[in-house]
């Protein structure tokens, strides 16, 4: 951990909407007039696309129904924990890009879709770095990333609407079929549990979605809960950290409450608004401090 060089980590696994938490992030850069340097946690996978799927095939045939994209055998967990380190140290360190698609690599003469760019220094002048992606606050017997992060948030909604999310998700915009789907879940399991579950334990802050209506079986569910449709159980780990100021939350946040000393419960439609005043004062602090 860096005063002077702050590391953020939003984490959160496939479908649990760590994309919105980063989306908040942004605006609060913005308006604040920070400068971070963005880390997508894609870009530490061990293999692009193509070699991805010969490995995948290979542990089958090896008797390994487990390999994913959640383990460590799929990730450079050490590059990450490397890079954070430099990072609080010095400001500096490598980071690359993962290509998700067609618009992406169109910058990148000779590299296609699920490739990665090569290592390159990171900027010199950036105020702040910010992770999003899978293992923000992972540890292993080898590696250890989450303590190197300043701000750890996690981004976790009930197993049940994760799974819905990522059922929808992966068949309109992948055109994956429910079998295909499900069986990525099932093979994801071990490693969900081993790698991604832990790190909420060890976050600073946890959005946690959990759904108003029926979700007991999401492979059947025909659409995704909405956010009014939602609360957001927010988790401190410690509420002195921060200086969390829940009254000002409770006065701020229509209808919200506490349903314990350290965690307060929110509207789903006030996510966003939820965020920007908890995460707006922290991050300014850390800025203020850096200085």
């Amino acid at each position: 951990m860096s005063q002077k060089h702050p590391i953020v980590a939003v984490t959160g696994s496939s479908g649990a909407g760590t994309s919105t938490v980063k989306h908040a992030f942004e605006q609060i850069f913005t308006r604040e007039k920070i400068n971070p340097v963005i880390i997508e946690g894609d870009s530490f996978h061990r293999y692009d696309r193509a070699a991805m799927k010969d490995a995948m095939a290979k542990a089958e045939t090896d008797g390994d129904n487990n390999f994913s994209h959640f383990g460590a055998k799929s990730n450079l967990f050490d590059k990450l924990a490397e890079l954070f380190d430099s990072y609080g140290a010095t400001g500096g360190g490598q980071k690359r890009l993962y290509l998700h698609s067609d618009e992406e690599a169109e910058a990148y003469d000779g590299l296609s879709p699920g490739q990665f760019t090569p290592w390159e220094d990171i900027e010199s002048d950036s105020d702040i770095m910010f992770y999003e992606g899978l293992h923000g606050g992972v540890v292993t017997d080898d590696d250890d990333v989450a303590k190197h992060v300043d701000l750890l948030v996690g981004v976790v909604p009930s197993v049940n609407l994760e799974w819905i999310q990522k059922i929808h998700r992966d068949n309109a915009e992948r055109g994956y079929s429910e079998e295909v789907i499900v069986d990525t879940i099932l093979r994801r399991m071990h490693d969900y549990v081993k790698y991604i579950t832990p790190q909420f334990s060890r976050t600073d802050i946890n959005f946690q979605r959990i759904s108003t209506v029926d979700t007991s079986n999401p492979f059947i569910a025909r659409d995704i809960p909405t956010p009014d449709e939602s609360f957001i159980v927010i988790r401190f780990k410690d509420t002195e950290k921060f200086d969390t100021d829940f009254t000002y939350l409770l006065d701020m946040i229509p209808h919200s409450f506490m349903s314990r000393r350290n965690t307060l419960v929110v509207p789903g439609g006030k996510m966003g608004l939820a965020m920007e005043l908890i995460l707006t004062p922290i991050i300014h602090n850390m800025i203020a401090s850096s200085k």
